[in-house]
């Protein structure tokens, strides 16, 4: 599967989001701090930094220096707590800096809060789910709303409201999502599928490698087996979903039941060429053995 990078921002949105974080002009001063003095945010939602990248970054610095200055709260210790940029601060270090450029901002514990998961939101490593967690530790620990969530990270509401959806699916979607097995697309597709059928389709996304595309097929097809009928409103046993779950672990999905109104019925067993019919045969006779 393509590993999710981020938000999929543009330069305008990713300048915009960290315009919130920053503010330099007119609440910040920039300052040249002993690197020693500095200490990382306790709450910072980034508790892992790459090796190989931040070794990256330290090279860079050391060559270029650092490009955009970090900004911190003093405390009343004389320390300063980073605010945002604790990879920067870590790779000037790992560079052998002394100093580093820094802004110099007053915010309270809720806005140091608030700045440092904004800030983690803009990685660009970030999975789905990460961003989706992290837009609802926003809203939950901050006390905003999600059109003032939208406003701090740069994007539209609505690109907002489907991570948060997220939050709402079945735990084998969120542990697929987490585990870069599935995309966001995966997963805009399989909600549109029945709560009891999402985890059987995750399980044959991975097992089969099923593209986006693939997905939203299966889903509309398993869309297509009825759960009422027309005529009286009946709800079907649920043995009838059990019924195709059980025929496509052998037959594949294309299996659809038909019911008449006089409570007869066909079962279906869709296939694409010949070959299918052999490999239809073929289970047959490995079940009668």
């Amino acid at each position: 599967m393509k590993k999710h990078t981020g938000l999929g921002r543009g330069l305008g949105a990713i300048l915009e989001a960290e315009n919130y974080i920053e503010e330099i002009a007119s609440v910040s001063r920039l300052e040249e701090l002993d690197v020693e003095s500095i200490i990382p945010n306790p709450k910072q939602p980034r508790t892992v930094f790459n090796d190989d990248a931040l070794e990256e970054l330290a090279d860079s610095i050391s060559t270029l220096g650092l490009i955009q200055p970090i900004t911190v709260r003093k405390e009343a210790n004389g320390r300063y707590i980073i605010i945002s940029g604790e990879r920067r601060w870590r790779a000037t270090k790992l560079a052998g800096k002394k100093t580093i450029a820094a802004y110099i901002r007053e915010a309270d514990d809720k806005e140091l809060h608030e700045m440092a998961l904004v800030e983690n939101i803009q990685r660009q490593d970030l999975n789905a789910m990460e961003i989706a967690i992290s837009l609802q530790r926003l809203i939950d620990e901050c006390g905003i709303t999600q059109e003032m969530v939208a406003q701090r990270v740069g994007k539209k509401r609505s690109t907002v409201a489907n991570y948060l959806r997220l939050m709402q699916m079945c735990p084998e979607v969120q542990a697929a999502l987490k585990a870069d097995q599935i995309t966001m697309g995966h997963a805009k597709a399989i909600a549109g599928a029945p709560e009891e059928n999402q985890p059987s389709i995750v399980k044959k996304i991975l097992k089969k490698g099923l593209s986006v595309r693939a997905t939203e097929d299966l889903v509309r097809k398993l869309s297509t087996i009825p759960t009422k009928r027309e005529e009286s409103g009946e709800e079907f046993p649920e043995i009838y979903t059990r019924a195709v779950e059980q025929l496509s672990r052998l037959f594949g999905e294309d299996i659809k039941i038909k019911r008449s109104g006089d409570g007869s019925g066909k079962i279906i067993i869709g296939f694409a060429h010949d070959g299918d019919i052999s490999t239809i045969v073929e289970r047959l006779e490995k079940i009668k053995n």
